[in-house]
């Protein structure tokens, strides 16, 4: 058919035969297309599969069809760090790190000297420990188990007779005066019962640390110890006999510290000094001047005192003498 009588025919007759040429001109395209499939997968952009790459070690991958692919899950990178003493987790005698510990903390925490505990896991750099680490807190060989209360200083008792004679004045005539017999207890005597100890006292002879009135009660949680009222410069005395374990600021909230030893159960602290009159393993007597009230980390005067049993806090006021 000529242009001419194209040009003749009916409008809706010239659609038709246009839309046949648009029908052609797809199915064209449409066979390119399928061509451009068919190429090799060299030429394909690169696809990160991100379920894949973020899905946790050790998981398995799932295909698109559903079917597990074992080698996805064998190529996953492993990130899961095992931190020094993980086997020993949970187990009597070994402590796990926390958020905002220090080596000085866990010692408190576990009523030991913190530089015992750098030795009993061959600490390189004691001031770098990881959470999640776990640590030893008992001797090695020792039973976690045990509880000692033998003090780290032992004074010996002065015995005498409870009815030693007293010494009679001479006579005038200078003759010296008869002695009085003394009746001697057979050895299988029985001697008096003593008062049976405060709650705690474990054979330690226990003194108020300051005299000041307590302005603060003890919290397990919260103070774990008493707040005692004074003047800057007052005396700060040990509480007992003991050996001086810890003394400076590294302890966040406690200022200036001294935490003495004073057997393998007890612990005390004395906190916010102004100025520490001792030095680490120096052993120190009851009532023998430690360290100067003060404020350091504190918002007023004030000795913190902490007693620690096993790392436990306690009431000092159930431990301590009436005043």
């Amino acid at each position: 058919m000529t242009l001419a009588m194209m040009g003749s025919l009916p409008s809706e007759v010239r659609r038709v035969r246009n839309s046949g040429f648009v029908r052609l001109a797809i199915a064209a395209l449409a066979a390119v297309a399928l061509v451009g499939c068919a190429s090799p997968n060299k030429y394909r952009a690169p696809v990160e599969d991100r379920a894949v790459t973020n899905r946790p070690a050790g998981s398995t991958a799932t295909a698109p069809n559903g079917a597990a692919s074992s080698t996805v899950a064998a190529a996953l990178p492993t990130d899961t760090k095992v931190l020094p003493g993980a086997e020993n987790a949970g187990k009597p005698g070994f402590y796990t790190v926390k958020p905002g510990d220090t080596l000085i903390r866990v010692g408190l925490e576990t009523g030991q000297n913190w530089k015992d505990i750098i030795k009993w896991n061959n600490l390189d750099n004691p001031n770098v420990i990881e959470v999640g680490q776990v640590l030893r807190v008992t001797a090695p060989g020792a039973d976690p188990n045990a509880v000692a209360t033998r003090g780290v200083t032992s004074s010996k008792l002065e015995t005498r007779p409870l009815d030693a004679p007293k010494a009679q004045p001479a006579a005038a005539s200078g003759t010296a005066p008869v002695p009085t017999p003394v009746a001697v207890a057979p050895p299988s005597a029985t001697l008096p019962t003593p008062p049976a100890p405060r709650e705690g006292d474990d054979d330690i002879n226990w003194l108020w640390p300051a005299t000041g009135p307590v302005v603060g009660a003890f919290d397990e949680t919260r103070t774990k110890g008493l707040a005692i009222a004074g003047k800057a410069g007052d005396p700060v005395m040990a509480a007992a006999d003991g050996k001086v374990v810890y003394a400076g600021s590294g302890l966040r909230g406690y200022g200036n510290l001294v935490i003495l030893k004073h057997n393998n159960t007890y612990l005390t602290a004395y906190a916010h000094n102004q100025a520490l009159l001792v030095k680490e393993e120096q052993t120190v007597k009851r009532g023998q001047k430690i360290a100067e009230m003060g404020a350091t980390d504190a918002e007023r005067v004030q000795l913190h005192f902490e007693i620690r049993k096993q790392g436990k806090p306690v009431d000092p006021a159930r431990i301590l003498p009436p005043r």
